[in-house]
């Protein structure tokens, strides 16, 4: 499912280079928070970090989920639907995570979000071919 997201957003050469950009930021930032709190997982102050470090998730993907719903969006039906649906396992881990602390349960969240930035952060190729 995580390579899939990554040749899904490297395919989406249409978005301009700027929102690509910050895009990438954000997830990395997100996987950055959740791989902090598995690091440090028994650290004191964990449970705050770890809801911070999920919101924080939760809320860029909601932007991502009300984005990509929009019937104007660039990408074509085919890209938004498999991005939704890799959102929709998104939303389901973080959920049981939040009801479930297990810093395993992390690492799919993390991997999503670094392969999607990675893709994101991956120059578009001006003749439209996908980067295998």
């Amino acid at each position: 499912m995580e390579h899939s997201a990554l040749r899904a957003y490297e395919s989406a050469a249409r978005m301009s280079t700027s929102t690509r950009e910050l895009e990438a930021t954000a997830l990395f930032k997100a996987a950055r928070k959740l791989e902090a709190c598995q690091r440090d997982w028994n650290a004191a102050d964990r449970g705050t970090r770890l809801e911070e470090a999920l919101r924080y998730n939760q809320r860029l993907w909601t932007f991502f989920q009300s984005a990509l719903s929009q019937p104007d969006h660039h990408l074509d039906a085919a890209l938004r639907g498999n991005i939704l649906s890799l959102s929709v396992f998104v939303d389901r881990r973080t959920f049981e995570v939040m009801a479930n602390p297990d810093k395993d349960g992390l690492q799919a969240l993390i991997n999503i979000n670094r392969n999607l930035a990675t893709g994101l952060s991956a120059k578009p190729d001006p003749k439209g071919a996908s980067h295998q």
